[in-house]
């Protein structure tokens, strides 16, 4: 890639024990990608503004971590071993760890879109995939790992917010089947095991005290990022956090519209509620 996979804003030493990531708003095509359709269609799976509308928490002394290529290219939110084998022109040699999503051609590099076309024209190398993942996928998850470290050493405990989009209605690959109406926002914490359950509920009161119709692990309960970043009795709690995009823009047009302030500042009260509520003294002040 010809440049940074990876953009932080905000400090890298968090001044408040939460952590923000943004894997699926980048849409900066790589010069390697070698895909069959138009950017316009690899930008399919975007959580477009996500990284946006999350933006000022870095004025609050909280980090925003946020990807730069597309998630059509390689997803960070999928184990590294999470590959279709579909896709390759020979064997895998290193460890495979499918999670399903390869039968709807959505893992760790996406084969199609959701009408079913397909990316690629072609079959990839072993060598392709495996830059992809040294190149996106282990400096992205090292690069958060070390943001929720530096938090946890300094407070004993991290809130770790994975921060999301998706379609005001499910399309043909989505959970429930098509035109399945979603709610504004919904909560994912892989049954309860990623975070602690206050911080869950704390979450949703807040969200539904703004007037958000808010569901927990439904449909979404949270992927990779996540699962391999939780360890809630170490005081590492991570939630998955999904935003309708009927909530701040035209989905047809990709543009924002006059809904995207008021969410920011909501979302930025939430930040503001939770640090009132769960951020212990840093170190040295305790």
């Amino acid at each position: 890639m010809s440049r940074d996979p990876l953009l932080l804003h905000g400090p890298s030493l968090p001044a408040r024990p939460v952590v923000l990531d943004s894997p699926h708003s980048g849409f900066a095509m790589p010069a390697d990608f070698g895909a069959a359709l138009s950017d316009h269609d690899l930008r399919e799976g975007e959580d477009c503004f996500i990284d946006e509308l999350w933006r000022p928490a870095a004025a609050r002394g909280i980090p925003l971590l946020a990807a730069q290529f597309p998630r059509t290219y390689i997803d960070v939110n999928r184990h590294a071993g999470d590959i279709d084998l579909e896709l390759l022109a020979e064997p895998w040699p290193h460890a495979h760890v499918p999670s399903g999503k390869a039968r709807i051609g959505k893992a760790l590099l996406w084969r199609t879109l959701d009408d079913g076309r397909p990316i690629y024209a072609r079959k990839l190398t072993v060598a392709e995939v495996a830059g992809r993942i040294e190149r996106c996928h282990r400096p992205y998850h090292r690069a958060l790992r070390g943001l929720l470290d530096a938090a946890h050493a300094r407070f004993g405990v991290v809130w770790h917010l994975n921060c999301h989009s998706m379609n005001a209605v499910s399309g043909p690959m989505g959970e429930g089947g098509a035109g399945v109406a979603r709610a504004d926002m919904v909560l994912g914490d892989r049954d309860g095991s990623s975070c602690a359950p206050e911080f869950t509920a704390f979450v949703r009161e807040v969200l539904a005290d703004q007037g958000y119709d808010v569901r927990v692990n439904d449909p979404f309960r949270g992927v990779e990022l996540v699962r391999a970043h939780a360890d809630p009795a170490q005081g590492r709690h991570s939630l998955q956090l999904e935003v309708n995009k009927r909530l701040y823009m035209d989905e047809a047009r990709r543009e924002r519209h006059a809904g995207f302030e008021r969410l920011q500042v909501d979302l930025m009260a939430l930040l503001d509620a939770i640090d009132r509520r769960f951020a212990p003294p840093p170190d040295g002040a305790r």
